[in-house]
């Protein structure tokens, strides 16, 4: 085995190293907490910028106005859905996204129609939609149309910069080819570690960290 793939092999076995540590600690994260594809777009969607805990009452207010379709979203006047949203913050334009994403969904009938794209098709066409940019598309594509890209958040960027594993360029497609290049290429991976990274960012990868609870101590030279 040359060095680049001895390099690739120790890194691939890193990564899942921390996987299965915070598997092993948080156990299954059951993510994309919704009913259905549908809920998991609109969460994506609001959840920009927010607390999911404000995001889940904007939810309960569409659910509880009978309007969390893609057809009442569209027949939904713009004020109505603005005071319906408010809880998750940048109603206005949250409420355009949304107005944006359901009448572009037109194109093809349904949902099934536009996850029938393949997925780097599927990506273009969520990246051209107002509103969505790469971590809300992708949130998408893994989350609702169950698709195997993996997201980059926050969350990810600073675990793995504490790890000493940042990539050159510090991009977001830098970020994500670590991920898609060195793991196997499997939606249920890629789904549980990522809920797990934000999992671990929340509770113990904090801005200040709280390194003596830290599962991957031994791991991290930070």
């Amino acid at each position: 085995m040359g060095g680049k793939a001895k390099q690739k092999a120790a890194l691939s076995d890193l990564l899942l190293e921390v996987y299965h540590r915070l598997l092993a600690r948080y156990g299954p994260q059951r993510w994309w907490p919704a009913e259905d594809p549908f809920e998991v777009i609109v969460g994506a969607i609001l959840t920009q910028s927010a607390a999911w805990i404000n995001v889940e009452q904007a939810i309960s207010n569409l659910k509880a106005a009978e309007t969390l379709t893609p057809a009442a979203l569209r027949d939904l006047p713009f004020d109505r859905l603005a005071h319906l949203i408010r809880p998750s913050g940048y109603y206005n334009a949250k409420a355009m996204k949304l107005k944006a994403f359901v009448e572009r969904l037109r194109r093809y009938v349904d949902l099934e129609g536009l996850f029938a794209l393949d997925t780097q098709s599927l990506r273009q066409e969520l990246l051209s939609i107002h509103g969505v940019g790469e971590e809300t598309a992708d949130s998408i594509i893994l989350y609702a149309a169950r698709k195997p890209v993996f997201v980059i958040d926050a969350y990810t960027r600073r675990i793995l910069r504490r790890l000493g594993l940042a990539p050159e360029g510090d991009s977001y497609r830098a970020f994500q080819t670590l991920f898609t290049e060195n793991l196997p290429k499997e939606e249920g991976l890629y789904n549980e570690y990522h809920a797990l990274l934000v999992r671990h960012g929340k509770e113990v990868c904090r801005k200040v960290p709280l390194c003596l609870l830290c599962c991957l101590r031994d791991l991290c030279p930070y």
